[in-house]
């Protein structure tokens, strides 16, 4: 049995966005290491819905730092993306050069202190989905940005020597994956669509890694 804490640091898709159960993938993932495997894990969601890498980077290590002290096992895995490549109101919320200047300090920052996994962002709807998120906010999300971010952010988990979880191209051709898409906003999964994704990680070889059965 491995007992670790876990912090998952991401957007709306690691919270849990469009998720009828409130569990995401990072709740359905720790409970079946708990409940089907026997491990201890405590579970921080730290998604915060519309955030881009930006505004992760400004509060990932003041949100882990009390949540994995020195003393114990533990893990952070970064899922982020999304919103830097939505349009409001015409402009692109991040550059893609900003995008992997964020990634890079984060990552690299991270693998300094803790185990890291870096997974990268699911698939939107091929039609290029538009969400309101709250009154006067209208983000335009596009496939083929989110295409382009994967590919670079692959490149760059290889250049700093990081595991990396292609999501997006594990993800784009399951029907599943995209019956779950059009039952919601375009953006965001279904529970259906959440249990996916979490059976994708419990699966991936590094995330297996950090447990000792």
């Amino acid at each position: 049995m491995t007992t670790i804490r876990i912090c998952y640091v991401g957007d709306s898709v690691t919270v849990g966005t469009g998720d009828d159960d409130c569990l995401g993938w990072p709740g359905r993932l720790s409970a079946a290491e708990t409940g089907a495997r026997g491990h201890d894990v405590s579970c921080y969601n730290l998604g915060i819905r519309a955030e881009t890498s930006s505004q992760i980077r400004a509060r990932w290590q003041q949100e882990c730092a009390p949540r994995l002290p020195a003393h114990v096992k533990a893990g952070i895995t970064f899922m982020f993306g999304l919103n830097d490549c939505a349009l409001d109101n015409g402009q692109r919320r991040v550059s893609l050069q900003q995008s992997l200047e964020n990634a890079r300090s984060m990552l690299s920052d991270a693998q300094a202190q803790f185990p890291v996994l870096w997974l990268g962002p699911t698939p939107v709807r091929s039609d290029n989905p538009v969400i309101s998120p709250g009154k006067g906010v209208r983000y335009e999300f596009s496939a083929e940005r989110v295409a382009e971010l994967n590919q670079a952010f692959a490149g760059l988990a290889k250049e700093l020597g990081l595991p990396y979880l292609d999501c997006h191209e594990h993800l784009a051709g399951q029907d599943v994956w995209n019956e779950t898409l059009a039952a919601g906003d375009g953006v965001h999964p279904t529970a259906t669509g959440y249990m996916q994704l979490a059976m994708l990680i419990e699966n991936w070889p590094a995330w297996r890694a950090w447990f000792s059965i």
